[in-house]
């Protein structure tokens, strides 16, 4: 674990590490997953692609199907997840107590995914963390989505901090990947959509994190109000 300095700004994933969209994003599967008259999928079997996106979901809910295929189903998927979003999603236990230390302390939070505005803005107004979330930076902002360290540059301009006094928290490789290649600190996810075929260690992060407190932990460490 290479956790050094102080932090003067926070940056987290949306799904899987902030909040539990799994349930509403695999309702949307298995809406389309009925359409073409078929069983329902199985929960438990998919949920680690939960932070993959329509197409990633798509593709592990029906590997029968073309390329072609599953880019026609995207647009029925999207729009029943559009309706569906905060169904069943929730923030993961600790996260908002996490959120709210981090504001006591003075430290800017930001959300970096790939999730497009028009789904990652609802989640955070539902979740009631519109004015906690100093920016927030959507697939659709970037050219260059994660892996590509782009969102999280931008995040860190927006947020007027140098990357190498901030901490990106995700729960991918791809968060992962685009943290390292920006300069920011990165740490794993632990509670969220992790492959169980995958070790994260070979992601390379600076730290893992098995749960919300562990991560308040390890933030408390090095936390410094943003002067």
């Amino acid at each position: 674990m290479r956790l050094t300095g102080s932090i003067k700004a926070v940056l987290f994933d949306l799904d899987g590490t902030l909040v539990d969209s799994a349930p509403d994003l695999l309702s949307a599967l298995d809406h389309v997953l009925a359409r073409l008259g078929r069983p329902p999928c199985s929960r438990p079997a998919l949920r680690h692609f939960a932070s993959r996106g329509a197409l990633g979901l798509l593709e592990a809910g029906l590997p029968d199907v073309g390329d072609t295929e599953r880019q026609r189903l995207r647009q029925p998927f999207l729009d029943f997840y559009a309706r569906h979003l905060w169904r069943e999603s929730r923030p993961f236990e600790g996260i908002d107590d996490l959120l709210e230390a981090l504001g006591r302390a003075g430290i800017p939070i930001g959300v970096v995914t790939n999730k497009i505005t028009r789904f990652a803005a609802p989640v955070l107004n539902h979740a009631g963390w519109t004015e906690r979330i100093a920016c927030l930076v959507t697939g659709d902002r970037v050219a260059r989505p994660k892996p590509d360290p782009e969102p999280v540059r931008l995040a860190c301009r927006l947020l007027l901090v140098d990357p190498a006094d901030v901490v990106f928290i995700g729960d991918d490789q791809r968060d992962v990947e685009a943290g390292q290649a920006a300069g920011v600190t990165t740490i794993v996810a632990g509670w969220g959509y992790l492959d169980p075929a995958v070790d994260p260690d070979s992601w390379g992060a600076d730290a893992f994190a098995a749960s919300p407190s562990g991560l308040a932990a390890l933030l408390a460490n090095r936390a410094g109000p943003n002067r």
